[in-house]
């Protein structure tokens, strides 16, 4: 069964940092790209950045300078390392993964980023 378990979510000061975790079980994580996603209240959930099994990556423009994704295929974790955060940061952010053409998600972790 594939579950996913988010943390690292908390308050923070503008231009502070938070390091999201995301671990994965249930499934071959080393052959799977896994992905970030941020929901605001009132708005779609939007993909913040990605990683695949090669370590490509892609991040969202407002976030590219500022956010690294990275992987630990050994702890089967992903991360999201957040630098310089911005109240428009702010939100629930969760890990996915696609596994034979089914997402899954984490539960979710809050983060708020205060002006």
């Amino acid at each position: 069964q594939v579950h996913l378990v988010d943390s690292g979510g908390g308050l923070v000061s503008s231009g502070g940092s938070l390091r999201l975790s995301c671990v994965g079980s249930g499934f071959p994580f080393r052959e799977h790209a896994m992905n970030w996603y941020r929901q605001v209240p009132g708005k779609a959930r939007e993909l913040v950045a990605t990683i695949d099994r090669y370590t490509n990556t892609y991040y969202k423009n407002s976030v590219k300078g500022r956010f690294t994704i990275s992987r630990d295929d050994a702890k089967k974790t992903t991360y999201l390392q957040m630098n310089n955060l911005k109240p428009e940061d702010t939100g629930v952010y969760s890990c996915k993964v696609n596994v034979v053409g089914r997402d899954y998600w984490g539960q979710g972790t809050q983060v708020t980023v205060s002006s």
